[in-house]
């Protein structure tokens, strides 16, 4: 189901300069060109650049808010009661898990990566359609396929390189061919791998703010997305609970 009340012009020349890093040399100019037709139908490079903060739920494990610009980021893990606050720009940030803050170098340490690995998982469940020609990315179009909805796609293939915590991996990303927004997605744990692990949807499309995002993925969702010019300093530098109820009003 997508939410599509919002549209975005595509009279204008596409904008969407590849990451530092991008393969463009080894990718095919027509995945790339789908590529920036996946940005534009999300609102456009400008608006997603513009974009401060995000802030969503991740399968209703734990909450992630993000500053996309400064690279401040929070992360709250109600069932380990741990909260972590990290800048992952340059790694550095506070921990706290139960009642135990954590100052010892090393243990701080393995936390804030810990924290930069969530990140960089759950973040890519809800942003990947924007970051298709991302630092390490090769992008080749597969050809032309249906979803599991039986909706007509376009199908390309991001595979990494010296990126990440898992570069081995390989996505096969379905894009509509009307809408150019991405609808179903496709992982490998290797890219050597014929068969996927797993496929789910990339459905319910809500504009928040000036770009689209999907919180549904099958069996699971994610919630309480929002975007955010400016929060409180305290969300990103406070190891107190903050009162979400509130500020997502």
């Amino acid at each position: 189901m997508f939410f599509l009340n919002c549209k975005f012009s595509n009279k204008e020349k596409i904008e969407n300069p590849p990451a530092k890093g991008f393969h463009q040399s080894a990718s095919d100019d027509k995945a790339i060109a789908i590529a920036d037709e996946v940005m534009q139908a999300m609102g456009g490079r400008q608006n997603w650049d513009k974009t401060n903060i995000l802030h969503w739920n991740f399968f209703g494990i734990r909450t992630l808010t993000w500053n996309k610009k400064t690279g401040e980021l929070r992360i709250e893990v109600p069932k380990a009661k741990a909260i972590y606050l990290l800048n992952i720009f340059d790694q550095t940030g506070q921990v706290k898990i139960g009642d135990k803050a954590y100052s010892d170098s090393d243990s701080l340490a393995f936390y804030l990566q810990k924290a930069k690995n969530i990140w960089i998982n759950d973040s890519y469940w809800l942003v990947m359609p924007f970051k298709l020609k991302d630092s390490g990315v090769t992008l080749k179009y597969i050809g032309e396929g249906m979803t599991e909805a039986q909706m007509p796609a376009d199908i390309l293939q991001l595979t990494f390189e010296n990126v990440g915590e898992t570069p081995q991996n390989k996505y096969h990303v379905f894009v509509n061919k009307k809408n150019h927004l991405v609808t179903q997605w496709s992982y490998f744990a290797n890219a050597s791998d014929e068969m996927p692990k797993f496929t789910t949807p990339w459905a319910n499309y809500i504009k928040y703010g000036n770009i689209l995002l999907s919180n549904d993925r099958g069996k699971r969702k994610l919630s309480d997305i929002a975007v955010f010019d400016k929060l409180p300093k305290a969300v990103f530098d406070s190891l107190e609970s903050v009162d979400w109820n509130n500020i997502l009003k």
